[in-house]
């Protein structure tokens, strides 16, 4: 729908969100033809703004007759932002030495100018602490119904998850699962794509796979738990906010408290090579439903190591927000290579 757009539909649908970004009002035809410099009448433009309505990309206050973006109309600009990304990207102001090497430290300070330059919530996921490795692997018939799968590691993290069916399980399936995924999967690295292989092997039985998806939680919650997440700008972002703003911080400081649901979102941005953007309902969890998450995954060569993001909300400045975790996952892309090649 959003690609039979005209050309001069799509331009008012980029001056709105830009207009609105900037003053938290809604626009109207009359300042878009005074701001924009559109060569066309305002009646034309509150035509135009009529379809872009009609459309699902723009709505109106009922007090108002100016328009603001809809979830749809934010991603239709986003999209457009993303395509044209610079590349490579601007300099990012993280200075390397200070941090001397150090990991925390210096993905704490990357945060925390991130919040600085952007004036939004600052995230990174951290590469885990170690590349952990399976030790162990015990899979137990507690009940008929019931069973609980033992993960050990080489950094001896231990996770435990039990697992309710809807029918009894076959004793022989449980034994053959446990003596399969130690034989299997003990001594590779979590998050590897070895690892994930050894369940969905081409020779095993549908039954048989069936069971190891079940099972597999358990060593995906291993390697979340073995994350951290740095967030950067908490106080002083809280204190600067407009006060329609604050629910929706507040709702996302709680889920703060639960990292593992952040981290699940972010761990979305390593199957890709490029800045992100999520908005809204798009982000998948209630109390971020009023915001927006701009991403880049960051990392080696070979391979994605984390995620560098800013929330905020909605009605936030994409370009700017955009370009600037693109240029602080450039940045700590450099110091992964050379912290890994040193280390």
């Amino acid at each position: 729908m959003n690609d039979e757009l005209t050309d001069r539909q799509r331009e008012i649908l980029l001056r709105v969100v830009e207009e609105y970004v900037t003053t938290g009002q809604p626009v109207g035809s009359r300042r878009l033809v005074e701001t924009a410099g559109l060569r066309v009448s305002p009646s034309t433009v509150r035509g135009e703004l009529s379809e872009l309505e009609a459309r699902g990309l723009l709505t109106h206050p009922h007090t108002s007759a100016g328009r603001v973006p809809t979830e749809l109309g934010y991603r239709f600009y986003v999209g457009g932002l993303l395509e044209r990304l610079e590349r490579p990207p601007r300099p990012f102001p993280l200075d390397l030495p200070a941090v001397r090497g150090e990991v925390a430290s210096t993905l704490q300070a990357a945060t925390e100018i991130l919040s600085d330059l952007t004036r939004l919530l600052a995230l990174v996921s951290a590469p885990p602490i170690e590349p952990a490795t399976v030790r162990h692997v015990e899979v137990l018939l507690l009940q008929e119904q019931v069973v609980m799968v033992v993960v050990i590691t080489s950094t001896g993290a231990v996770s435990k998850r039990v697992l309710n069916f809807g029918e009894p399980v076959d004793p022989g399936l449980a034994n053959w699962a446990g003596q399969y995924l130690n034989d299997e999967v003990a001594g590779l690295r979590l998050g590897t794509h070895l690892l994930r292989q050894r369940f969905e092997r081409a020779d095993l039985s549908a039954r048989e796979r069936g069971f190891l998806e079940m099972l597999r939680p358990a060593f995906t919650e291993l390697l979340r738990e073995d994350q951290r997440l740095f967030v950067g700008g908490t106080a002083s972002l809280l204190a600067r906010l407009p006060t329609g703003e604050l629910g929706a911080y507040r709702r996302l400081l709680e889920v703060l408290e639960k990292r593992v649901a952040l981290l699940e979102i972010l761990s979305d941005a390593l199957d890709r090579n490029r800045p992100f953007v999520r908005v809204g309902t798009e982000l998948e969890h209630p109390a971020l439903a009023s915001l927006a998450l701009v991403g880049a995954p960051y990392g080696l060569a070979s391979r994605p190591l984390g995620a560098v993001s800013l929330l905020g909300p909605i009605r936030m400045n994409y370009e700017h927000a955009i370009r600037s975790v693109h240029a602080a996952a450039s940045e700590l892309s450099r110091f992964a290579e050379d912290y890994y090649a040193d280390n």
